[in-house]
């Protein structure tokens, strides 16, 4: 398979950027008809309805976080089965991601349907927000078998080696976003409700188209006999995937935890945090993308006994992210306001949402090594670091930070974006650590 013996063999840094390209194109267009539901909505209503769907959006993203943690378990699994060129047991992998994830999806739904308002409570959503935030939740967890169903099979592809297939059905997504947007939100008028059920309904096309090309998409074999669980290889999915999983989830906890903290600060300040943490998923975008191609790479080259190989994609793929990070954060100094204008009409919370972004886009910079660091942990069956060194971060210092912050800086964003980096910083001291040990008992010659 060409791919795969470009991820194996040959320059490595030119192999890693060419897997990853196509990784970056597929979640910059992902998060970007996730972007085109809060432009539509802040366009074509108030503020109200913006702080909706971004609140909204934070709790779906915590659900979204598990599913990834999950299915990086099997993204892991199935490179080392590729690298090891077993593809008996590579269909296997399959089959039991495929499992994992039905009895997922058995699980997510009907308790964002259950919890949905509760979730909305727990947010401190601003009273003029509510009501639009619980649509906007329960239309998109009525959504989540699509979510669970498109993110296992981009999983698996991206674990033999293919990252440009699912760009495809990304690009299919996006159209039919974008178009439900203008339709529901801005021609009927739905607000919230509108972008809840254009996005539901791209991610249900997508993952229909993906699943039917899968068929003859594999490299491999792929029957019913492989839809058998077999205990192996579902605990090799969760030994990565469980730990990644939890991470994610009370990582995004946490961020709700900040949007309640940000949100007792009023309806300005809520909505400016939202616009700049959609702005900054994007941003987020570089280092995730090689840092996905670091944990493929890595993964298949450890299978094939290439732990020099794997290592330096690791290192190529921090280099790669930082060049990025460092230019998004060179232009949010120079021009604050530029970006947030996009997604709203309303100076104030332009002008907060850029006082937030000048600190926070420092981050960009710091997680072009935490993320990668941890794809190259997971790399080697040890995602439980990552988990460690992200609570730590998370939970001693972001929150903490973010609440003292806005009891003692109330005239300015700024200094809040700052708990951001300062967390990350203390990820890097971690991972150092860890890292070292790691090293010690790796023959790279």
């Amino acid at each position: 398979m060409e791919q795969k013996n470009e991820l194996l063999n040959g320059k490595t840094s030119s192999a890693l950027l060419k897997f990853a390209a196509p990784f970056l194109l597929a979640s910059f267009l992902q998060a970007f008809y996730g972007a085109v539901d809060l432009f539509v909505v802040g366009q074509y209503t108030g503020s109200a309805a913006v702080s909706a769907v971004a609140i909204g959006s934070q709790v779906m993203q915590t659900v979204t976080g598990i599913i990834l943690g999950i299915s990086t378990g099997g993204t892991v699994l199935i490179a080392r089965r590729i690298g090891e060129n077993n593809q008996k047991r590579a269909a296997s992998a399959v089959g039991n991601l495929a499992i994992v994830f039905v009895v997922l999806a058995c699980l997510l739904t009907p308790v964002m349907l259950i919890f949905h308002p509760t979730a909305v409570s727990l947010m401190q959503t601003p009273s003029e927000a509510v009501a639009d935030a619980r649509k906007y939740i329960f239309i998109c967890s009525c959504g989540i078998p699509f979510i669970i169903g498109y993110n296992a099979v981009s999983g698996i592809f991206r674990g033999i080696g293919d990252s440009k297939t699912p760009v495809y059905f990304i690009v299919i997504a996006c159209g039919v976003n974008i178009a439900g947007d203008f339709l529901l939100s801005g021609w009927l008028r739905l607000g919230a409700a509108g972008a809840a059920i254009a996005t539901v309904t791209a991610q249900m096309v997508s993952f229909l188209a993906f699943l039917v090309y899968m068929k003859k998409g594999l490299p491999f074999s792929f029957g019913r006999g492989d839809l058998r669980f077999r205990k192996d290889d579902a605990a090799a999915i969760l030994k990565v995937g469980f730990p990644l999983a939890l991470q994610d989830a009370l990582v995004n906890i946490s961020f709700l935890a900040i949007t309640a903290i940000v949100n007792t600060l009023g309806l300005i300040p809520s909505a400016a945090v939202g616009v700049a943490e959609k702005i900054m998923g994007f941003a987020f975008l570089p280092a995730g993308a090689f840092a996905a191609a670091v944990a493929t790479m890595s993964a298949q080259n450890l299978g094939a006994g290439k732990p020099g190989r794997a290592r330096s994609s690791y290192r190529c793929g921090i280099l790669y992210a930082m060049i990025f990070g460092i230019a998004v954060c060179i232009f949010a100094q120079l021009f604050p306001n530029v970006l947030p204008g996009v997604f709203s009409r309303d100076e104030a919370v332009i002008v907060a949402a850029g006082q937030y972004m000048r600190a926070y886009t420092i981050d960009c910079i710091l997680v072009s090594f935490v993320f990668c660091t941890n794809s190259y942990f997971n790399s080697y069956g040890k995602s439980l670091i990552s988990f460690i060194h992200s609570m730590i971060a998370t939970f001693g210092v972001r929150i903490p930070a973010t609440y003292f912050l806005s009891k003692y800086a109330t005239d300015s964003l700024y200094v809040m974006g700052l708990a951001a980096p300062a967390a990350s910083l203390v990820s890097i001291i971690i991972c150092c650590f860890f890292l070292r040990r790691l090293h010690k008992h790796i023959d790279f010659s």
